[in-house]
């Protein structure tokens, strides 16, 4: 996959195309991306996704804040997994925001991309009021030539997979089905910092993980059986996230991980945790003692699961 982020950079007379954000490119935008590489092979152009660096609604909306299911760089990476031959990132600017849907097909899509062919996701809308549908984007398409194509929408258990469905999951701890979605397990990535050392005094340390992306959506409260990469090796961890009740933490809230196994000094270094699925809520223990006996059972109750 060739990363274009500059228009003028663009060397294909003729590109087929699919435009949006792609948080977390799920299995709904691989489905997506799937039937553009089919029709850009069809047509015996290049393949293109077309997407942006920053949330749009961050740009038009600066108080906003986006829970992501993919930071930047890690969605670059998801995309090249994809196949597809190139990434064209475009500056979401409020000028660009202006455009109406059929200005955007002519002077953006088809005078600087080169775009010939457009696959529109199922359910996908642009131009500055969004009032446009389907139909109107043919229409702009065949006034200047461009063959406009309906994607297929994608559904798992009989729901609609989508960045919004997956983020439902997540907010609600049920990362296998999020993980369904997303054809991979979720994950953080992050530097691990200083914590409260209290984990250690109970025989649970824990490594505090401050995570990358400050938008990065963080799963519901509770532990979890989860994968930890670090120093170049892979362990079994068990992950706690929340606002720790038991040591009346305040409204801070915490992702903590204990990595099975491993008993190195790790502060400062990269770290990603890939959530496998969840063993509990959160809860208030009354003593350090009931914490500790519980922790047991979670560590337990992780062993066995990551050994099925």
């Amino acid at each position: 996959m060739i990363l274009i982020t500059d228009t003028r950079d663009i060397k294909e007379s003729a590109i087929a195309a699919t435009i949006g954000f792609f948080d977390g490119v799920h299995a709904g935008h691989r489905s997506l991306i799937t039937e553009l590489r089919h029709e850009a092979e069809r047509r015996n152009i290049a393949s293109a996704v077309i997407t942006f660096a920053v949330h749009p609604r961050m740009v038009l909306h600066t108080d906003y804040k986006p829970a992501l299911l993919s930071s930047y760089d890690e969605k670059i990476e998801l995309l090249r997994s994809t196949g597809i031959d190139y990434c064209i990132v475009l500056d979401f600017t409020y000028e660009l925001s202006c455009l109406s849907a059929k200005d955007f097909i002519e002077k953006v899509l088809w005078g600087k991309m080169n775009v010939r062919t457009l696959l529109i996701g199922y359910d996908h809308r642009f131009g500055h009021d969004r009032k446009d549908g389907f139909e109107q984007y043919v229409a702009y398409g065949k006034a200047c030539g461009m063959d406009v194509v309906r994607a297929s929408c994608l559904e798992t258990r009989g729901e609609t997979v989508s960045s919004s469905a997956i983020r439902r999951l997540l907010a609600n701890g049920d990362v296998e089905r999020a993980a369904a979605m997303l054809t991979y397990p979720y994950m953080i990535r992050g530097r691990v910092g200083e914590g409260h050392r209290i984990g250690r005094t109970i025989g649970f340390p824990t490594a505090n993980i401050l995570p990358y992306e400050v938008h990065k959506l963080v799963p519901a409260a509770g532990v979890y059986a989860v994968k930890v990469s670090v120093k170049d090796e892979t362990y079994n961890g068990m992950l706690y996230i929340g606002d720790r009740p038991t040591v009346n933490n305040g409204k801070n809230v915490s992702i903590e991980v204990n990595i099975l196994g491993f008993s190195g000094d790790i502060y400062g270094d990269d770290i990603i945790v890939s959530f496998i699925s969840r063993i509990r809520g959160d809860y208030r223990f009354a003593s350090l003692d009931e914490l500790r006996a519980q922790l047991e059972k979670d560590r337990a109750a992780v062993e066995k699961l990551m050994t099925i």
